[in-house]
């Protein structure tokens, strides 16, 4: 009840955070998907060593390097995850990988929002590594995404058919924008009008596109942003236990919101 049920996953961004949190409880599930890939940076690292640890003890984890604003390793990993797969499709990507780099607009610079980008100069400084990663990384995986999508009973788009999930951020909402910094906000802003184009594009194919908002959670990243003294409210179970929760009754309804980890509609 209540229950994600897919066949395939793939998380990225999963050594760390609410991306490791996530390839954790799935696997835990009382019927975990027969394969959850893990794609990260650097597999055999330090920082992955616990998605390491999970993968000896579960067969069914497969960790994939990935480095989500190349192109040539985007296409290597999704070559991987076929050839996995076989002659199935990938029910459900994660788009989870990214940084923060909190700067104002006093010292925000065009140095400081490349490294934020890790993009080539004559593209937008804008551009932060969801956002760019999302469309690199969906492309190479729509053909497994249809192909999953083509094998499912019905017509209504789910998660258990076939979607893409980009994590977002309140940031990404004019309701809410974080003080004077700007890169952030502007790319998570962006970040969540593509997710509408892509869900415009492809749900002809039966793939849902979404945002998710996992909360202000107690990681690397959200722990960066200290409010008036005050820490993340969400620890990381918590908030994968919502989102994977919300992801199991997500329809095509969720195209038109921005909807957070405990079902809210984010403005």
């Amino acid at each position: 009840r209540g229950e994600l049920c897919v066949r395939s996953l793939l998380v990225t961004g999963a050594n760390g955070g609410t991306g490791l949190g996530l390839v954790r409880q799935v696997l835990g599930m009382p019927n975990p998907p027969e394969w959850v890939f893990a794609a990260c940076r650097d597999p055999k690292g330090e920082r992955a060593q616990e998605l390491q640890n999970l993968a000896s003890r579960h067969p069914n984890l497969v960790i994939i390097p990935l480095e989500v604003t190349d192109p040539a390793s985007i296409k290597a990993a999704a070559a991987r995850v076929g050839e996995q797969l076989g002659g199935s499709g990938l029910n459900l990507l994660i788009s989870n990988a990214g940084m923060l780099i909190y700067n104002t607009l006093n010292n925000e610079t065009l140095e400081n929002e490349l490294v934020l980008s890790r993009v080539p100069p004559m593209s937008s400084p804008l551009l932060s590594s969801p956002l760019l990663s999302s469309p690199l990384l969906s492309s190479p995986l729509l053909p497994l995404l249809k192909k999953a999508a083509q094998g499912s009973p019905g017509s209504a788009l789910s998660c258990s058919k076939a979607a893409i999930i980009n994590m977002s951020s309140y940031g990404g909402s004019t309701e809410e924008v974080y003080g004077q910094a700007v890169s952030y906000p502007c790319s998570k802003a962006a970040l969540n009008v593509l997710t509408k184009c892509q869900s415009l594009g492809y749900r002809e194919h039966g793939v849902l596109c979404a945002a998710l908002r996992p909360g202000w959670v107690q990681t690397d990243m959200g722990g960066l942003r200290v409010t008036k003294g005050k820490r993340p409210p969400a620890m990381v179970d918590e908030s994968v236990r919502g989102m994977l929760k919300v992801l199991s009754s997500l329809s095509e309804k969720a195209t038109r919101t921005f909807p957070d980890w405990e079902g809210k509609v984010v403005p």
